[in-house]
């Protein structure tokens, strides 16, 4: 068979034809990588300018939040609380709060309170306080393993009923990843539960005054032994009168040795610093708010409205008229005042809440949490809820009586203007008699301004809200029952230069009250005259001569007749 002979320029074009197709693959590979390479580098200089933005965003924080801290405006510091030494089941509570920077109260108390130390910590309300002093309480209770049959290791007490439920709730988030106990301990609420709970064993518990005493000497298996920190919220509020004995009690029967101590309160006073001194040792006084201009949050616009006292209902009814999309605190003297008010509030078609210091605990705690959910509406009450009570996006504080002190008055309006830059309103009523008041809120850096009122657009509703008081039995009741409350407690202000119960004009009071003239009350009020009658016949004795030294009277010197019953 003949071979068939290659022909060379064929060989060598496809020789070629395959160089080139290799080329062709070689540039399109190169290609593709050098592709590649510039998408890479572009996504990190992307990367690095998405980095670049937020240190500058971080930056921007920073210096705000420095500058706010320099003009002593705003309660946030610079520091992270991962700055802080705090463990990873802590620090991602934190986290799932929605808390990055400390507050200034927490800047400066935590890191103390993590070192073991006592402190007594002031700063105003809604800064944070709580967080300040639960989170060393739980890293205590952590670092030293604590269980539940060490039984309790911190004791956290508030004032009142409401303040324990919210500082409970806070504790409860923060004790979310961790193995430590809760408990709750507060009047008007099941004992038996309670005592339970306590003997199954509770790390920390938050409790108020009463019912603590109540379970530290009653409660078998309680055990408070063990115990590492006491905390006192509300501390000033606590030392008052109806708390004083109850705190002397708990004192005497919590161990003192090797205990931690931490007072927290928005004013301090000179009992704070006797028990401070009583139960603190070498303690570190925080006062965040030394030097500031006003003691009041900046985002809270304060003022005050001067109105004659028969016309002070129909004031507050024309404001709660005008303002019904708005969520309203409004502050009373007495509980059965708040009693009056709200029933008569709900007779003329104005929806309200209420709370106060006689209501069953449920309907108290109901109330509370319903306030808070609601978008808008009107909560009556006490001072009961004055105090610490972080309740959301409160648009007016409106004391419609006057506080007993300008530190109740702080208080009372530091349920609005809550956190860093938040606003709020407040409106306080006063009666020509109680103008002097104002000099007192201004020595205690309170600054208020007047908001006047045109009389000509005041509801004209008097005459419609006497006849339904009179026609109705148990309105009228209620009714007089608030005024005797609202005159007795009028007579029990510390104030009494101003707030001079003898001073008043009764009719216009029974006006506000929605009385045609005064109700007959029972008051068991001295008035002026019959002090210095009495003063008199103390000095001099009786008409007739009777007195300690001479019980039987007028008789000669010669006369010793003894006087007998025939």
């Amino acid at each position: 068979m003949a071979e068939v002979e290659e022909n060379p320029n064929i060989v060598v074009a496809e020789e070629e034809s395959i160089k080139k197709k290799r080329k062709r693959k070689r540039d399109r590979k190169n290609k593709m990588v050098t592709e590649k390479e510039t998408k890479k580098e572009e996504e990190n200089e992307e990367g690095e300018e998405d980095d670049e933005e937020r240190q500058e965003l971080d930056d921007e924080l920073k210096e705000e939040i420095k500058k706010e801290m320099k003009s002593g405006s705003g309660i946030m510091s610079s520091e992270l609380f991962s700055s802080v030494e705090i463990s990873d089941p802590t620090m991602k509570a934190i986290k799932d709060m929605g808390f990055e920077y400390m507050t200034q109260i927490q800047a400066r108390a935590i890191p103390p309170l993590l070192e073991g130390k006592d402190v007594l910590g002031a700063a105003r309300t809604g800064s944070g306080k709580t967080l300040a002093f639960l989170i060393p309480a739980v890293e205590l209770l952590f670092h030293v393993h604590f269980t539940p049959r060490n039984g309790t290791g911190v004791v956290v007490i508030c004032p009142t009923r409401e303040l324990a439920i919210q500082t409970h709730a806070v504790a409860k988030d923060l004790l979310k990843y961790h193995s430590q106990t809760l408990g709750l301990v507060i009047g008007g609420s099941a004992r038996r539960a309670e005592a339970e709970r306590i003997a199954k064993g509770a790390n920390l518990l938050v409790g108020t005054p009463g019912r603590l005493l109540d379970h530290l000497s009653n409660t078998k298996g309680f055990i408070y032994k063990n115990l590492k920190c006491l905390v006192i919220d509300e501390a000033d509020r606590i030392l008052e009168a109806n708390f004083e004995e109850d705190m002397q009690q708990i004192l005497k029967l919590l161990p003192k040795e090797g205990r931690q101590t931490a007072l927290f309160s928005a004013t301090q006073t000179k009992k704070v610093e006797d028990l401070a001194r009583l139960s603190l040792t070498a303690p570190i006084y925080i006062d965040v708010d030394d030097g500031r201009r006003r003691v009041t949050n900046e985002g809270l616009q304060q003022g005050y409205c001067v109105v004659p006292s028969a016309r002070r209902f129909i004031l507050l009814y024309s404001f709660l008229k005008r303002n019904l999309s708005k969520k309203i605190m409004v502050f009373f003297s007495s509980c059965n005042s708040v009693k009056f008010h709200s029933e008569l509030l709900r007779y003329i078609k104005i929806e309200c809440h209420d709370i106060h210091g006689k209501q069953k605990q449920q309907k108290r705690t109901s109330t509370f949490f319903d306030f808070c959910d609601a978008k808008k509406g009107i909560l009556l009450c006490t001072d009961v809820a004055a105090r610490g009570l972080d309740i959301p996006a409160v648009d007016w504080i409106v004391q419609f009586d006057p506080p007993d002190e300008p530190k109740e008055y702080i208080h009372r309006v530091g349920r609005t203007a809550r956190g860093e830059g938040a606003k709020g309103n407040a409106l306080l009523f006063l009666i020509p008699e109680e103008l002097q008041f104002l000099k007192y809120l201004k020595a205690a850096k309170v600054p208020v301004k007047e908001y006047e009122f045109d009389h000509k657009k005041l509801a004209n509703v008097q005459s419609i809200l006497e006849k339904l008081v009179a026609n109705n039995y148990y309105l009228n009741q209620s009714a007089k029952e608030a005024y005797r409350s609202y005159l007795l407690s009028y007579n029990s202000h510390s104030m009494k230069e101003i707030f001079n119960v003898h001073r008043l004009d009764l009719q216009a009071v029974a006006s506000s009250f929605c009385f045609s003239n005064p109700p007959k009350v029972h008051l068991n009020i001295d008035s002026n005259a019959s002090k210095f009658r009495q003063k008199k016949r103390k000095v001099e004795g009786s008409r007739n001569g009777f007195s300690e030294g001479n019980p039987y009277g007028k008789k000669g010197a010669d006369d010793t007749r003894q006087f007998v019953r025939y």
